[in-house]
């Protein structure tokens, strides 16, 4: 072995070689019949990895790599999603850069170009997953535009278009003024602006003074311009300032439309004057109340973000202009109240940054009442469980409440509706075009709708689609379901209860049973990670400094929360924690020649450590069980740093030098366990420590993981006392009696008391524990504290005051 270890050269050869020898592909390793899969939640075939990306893979590499060794045939399923609008964006800015736009190409050439540009510079994420270790089948990747995977989508259109569950509507939807298409939710991005809030007051029609404002309701709105699309006024029903204005009609600035006052229990009476306009073609909450209350639809807002033909004279203009010009007719009939200054959050598109219309659209839509109730019940009953148990409650809510779908879209890169109309607009469903001639008749001309679908569409069909539905390919029957989906929150609603429903609707079963949504990694000052804001951390410059292994370490070590700052710290900690494994495998193995591993663990600090490895293994179970990656982390930390090298392999070392067989063949079993305990976590440095082990006949990454062993249970708080007393001497020079020789030699062999120059002193360390127990003691016996703290802060305060009492009576001061 080297005398440094040098993680960019050994990750990147056992990468390559783990890969060339199969070792990722399904089933590799594989000791028994039960199957264990996860599927890679597709990234942007545009995207590179970033901190959420490479913690997500750090966790499914984890859960992917312990499963395998432990004898499952594992498939981590990679692949892409196409993307829509986002791979449409980036090709639509390349053609502005050279002055043309994708009409200018027309739609067979803009895809062409497309394809022409992803096959150049696309699909780089999963070079990058390769960097971080991860054990993906690489060569089973799959793209949600591929010729099967498309088969797929249309084969899931056609089969609810027959439900009955898909239908044609003019909608409200969030409109992009820039890319022209309807967008989803997760594409937008609500931003704090800055605003102002006008005031106008809408008079009676009868003329007659009544309500709050006299002459009239005060209306607060932040966008003028809308006005003009205005069919009501609403107000609370228990706000009793218009308890006799309900019923009567008000007039609208500028257009003169009488219009009603009604009464709704979505108006917020804390907004504003407690009324508010009512304009269902430019805003989500009027569109439901207007459709509640039968009221009509007026769009004054074009699809380019500019006033309509419907805006009259105002046609044409910007949404400024038209705010100017309207404000300045209402100041002059004296109906403007105030002007005030309106902080707000406002959505915008996430890749334009225009700020999004809500529109009334004619899309394509999928119900979502009937195929979200197998879904609902599955969670209820626990077939699928979010981890943690906030995002299972969030998941069943989102589910009972959603939305019906929205599934078309305005692009051209994408899966195109299989949808044809006849020549009256008649729509016909069909998974192929002489298909759908055959439906409409002979000679009858057919247009296909030039909509694609949305995105999120496709890969709900992930975990099927992937392995060959809807044929049914050997694949289907065997990793079909799958087992954990791990992502972040803001997809639950997106992908993973659609995943679920879809599952249960095509395959009749869950896609998988657990759900993990991760941490969401923030920066270091709690800020969103963004690279607009200067933000953002990459990945891969952690793994080009510090190494993957510490990357994947220092990920999972912060892993414990939904929201969590990046710390570099924790990354360092794992390029030493590599390092200190590295140098302890060297002790270890230099004077091992001719040794074979094997346990002959007599001396009491290897009873110890092996006791010590299966406590640690039982724990780390236990912890990525329950999908807690920090705790086992922790963990394994502690049993390396602690544990294994600063006390077993210290007090092991002077037989080691003396080549004591014995202890040098179970030095060697006991690093073996170790490295197959901290390989799913660390997995290079690990398997490169392995390859120096004498005999091996197969890779660490898919040896078999330790089973249970309680030959050494008795010993796993053997060292208690002798580590007691150390943190005592290192801490005060106070050294104690301690009880046995084996003791008394571990304790010279690893604190090394003659190197320690000034004498202790016993009263002192008397007193000072006396004092500490009095402490705790008050503490404890608050019942306020006992009940108001945390668990795990009144678990620390007892276990130290039971250790200052141990201390203390090794001193002689009575308490123990």
């Amino acid at each position: 072995m080297e005398k440094l270890y040098e993680p960019a050269a050994a990750e990147r050869r056992w990468q390559e070689t783990w890969e060339r020898e199969g070792l990722f592909r399904a089933g590799a390793g594989a000791r028994r019949d039960e199957s264990y899969v996860i599927c890679v939640p597709p990234p942007n075939v545009t995207g590179d990895l970033h901190l959420g990306h490479a913690l997500n893979g750090s966790i499914q590499d984890v859960l992917v790599r312990w499963h395998r060794m432990q004898g499952y045939r594992t498939l981590w399923q990679p692949g892409y999603d196409h993307a829509g609008i986002s791979t449409q964006n980036v090709v639509e800015k390349q053609l502005a850069n050279e002055g043309l736009t994708r009409h200018d190409l027309g739609r067979e050439a803009f895809v062409a170009r497309t394809w022409q540009w992803l096959e150049q510079t696309g699909r780089t994420i999963m070079d990058q997953y390769r960097r971080l270790g991860a054990s993906l089948d690489y060569e089973r990747e799959r793209f949600t535009l591929d010729e099967g995977y498309s088969r797929a989508v249309v084969a899931f259109f056609v089969r609810l278009w027959e439900r009955g569950w898909i239908y044609r509507a003019n909608r409200i939807v969030n409109w992009c003024p820039f890319h022209q298409t309807a967008i989803s939710d997760l594409e937008v991005q609500h931003e704090e602006m800055d605003d102002t809030l006008t005031f106008v007051r809408y008079p009676f029609a009868d003329g007659a003074g009544s309500g709050a404002d006299g002459e009239g309701i005060v209306v607060a709105t932040v966008r003028p311009a809308t006005i003009l699309g205005d069919v009501a006024v609403a107000v609370h029903p228990d706000d009793e300032r218009y308890r006799d204005a309900v019923g009567r009609d008000v007039v609208v600035p500028y257009v003169e439309r009488r219009v009603p006052v009604i009464a709704d229990a979505r108006v917020d009476p804390a907004f504003g004057s407690g009324a508010v306009k009512i304009t269902p073609g430019h805003d989500p909450m009027d569109f439901d109340i207007g459709r509640d209350h039968g009221l009509p639809e007026p769009a004054v807002i074009g699809p380019d973000g500019r006033m309509s033909d419907a805006a009259g004279d105002l046609a044409g203009l910007t949404q400024a202009d038209a705010d100017a010009a309207i404000v300045a007719w209402i100041k002059e009939r004296g109906w403007l109240v105030k002007r005030e200054h309106y902080r707000h959050a406002v959505g915008t598109c996430e890749r334009c940054r225009s700020r999004i219309e809500p529109l009334i659209s004619l899309q394509w839509w999928c119900r979502m009442d009937e195929p979200a109730r197998p879904a609902i019940e599955a969670l209820r009953e626990r077939r699928v469980r979010y981890h943690p148990e906030s995002q299972h409650r969030f998941a069943i809510q989102s589910l009972e409440q959603a939305p019906d779908w929205c599934l078309s879209r305005q692009l051209w890169w994408g899966h195109q509706l299989p949808v044809w109309y006849r020549p009256d607009g008649e729509p016909i469903c069909a998974r192929t075009e002489e298909e759908a001639q055959q439906q409409a008749g002979e000679g009858v001309p057919l247009t296909r709708d030039p909509d694609v679908l949305d995105t999120w569409f496709s890969s709900a069909l992930w975990p099927f689609a992937t392995l060959g539905w809807p044929d049914e390919t050997p694949e289907l029957a065997a990793y079909y379901p799958g087992n954990v989906s791990s992502t972040a929150r803001e997809i639950i609603r997106l992908w993973e209860n659609r995943m679920i429903w879809t599952g249960l609707e095509v395959m009749g079963d869950v896609p998988f049973t657990d759900v993990i949504i991760h941490s969401t990694v923030l920066a270091p000052d709690g800020r969103r990670m963004s690279k607009s804001l200067g933000t953002g951390i990459d990945p891969i410059e952690t793994i080009d400094a510090h190494g993957a292994d510490a990357t994947r370490y220092g990920l999972l070590k912060i892993s414990s929360t939904q929201d969590v700052r990046f710390s570099i710290g924790a990354i360092e900690e794992g390029r030493k924690l590599a390092n200190k494994l590295w140098n302890v495998a060297r002790l270890i193995l230099q004077n091992a020649d001719g040794v074979t591993p094997a346990l002959h663990a007599r001396a009491l600090e290897e009873r110890w450590i092996l006791a010590r490895i299966d406590a640690a293994r039982a724990e780390v179970e236990e912890a990525w069980g329950r999908f807690d990656f920090a705790t086992a982390t922790n963990v394994l930390y502690h049993l390396t740093f602690d544990d294994f090298c600063d006390w077993y392999a210290e007090a092991v070392k002077p037989r080691l030098y003396d080549r004591d067989v014995d202890a040098i063949a179970t030095a060697q079993a006991a690093l073996e366990r170790l490295l197959t305990l901290l390989h799913p976590v660390l997995p290079h440095v690990t398997e490169e420590i392995w390859s120096h082990l004498p005999d091996r006949r197969a890779r660490l990454i898919v040896s078999p993981w330790l089973e249970p062993d309680a030959r050494f249970a008795a010993d796993a708080v053997a060292l208690e006392h002798v580590q007691e007393a150390a943190v005592m001497f290192r801490r005060s020079g106070v050294q104690i009696e301690l009880g046995s020789d084996d003791e008394r030699r571990i304790f010279a062999a690893v604190v090394k008391p003659e190197r320690q120059n000034a004498a202790g002193d016993a009263s002192a360390e008397i007193e000072r524990l006396r004092k500490e127990i009095a402490r705790a003691s008050s503490m404890l016996a608050n019942d306020r504290f006992v009940r108001n703290a945390p668990a795990d802060v009144v678990a620390a305060e007892q276990e130290k005051l039971a250790r200052y009492r141990r201390e203390l009576g090794a001193l002689g001061g009575v308490e123990s």
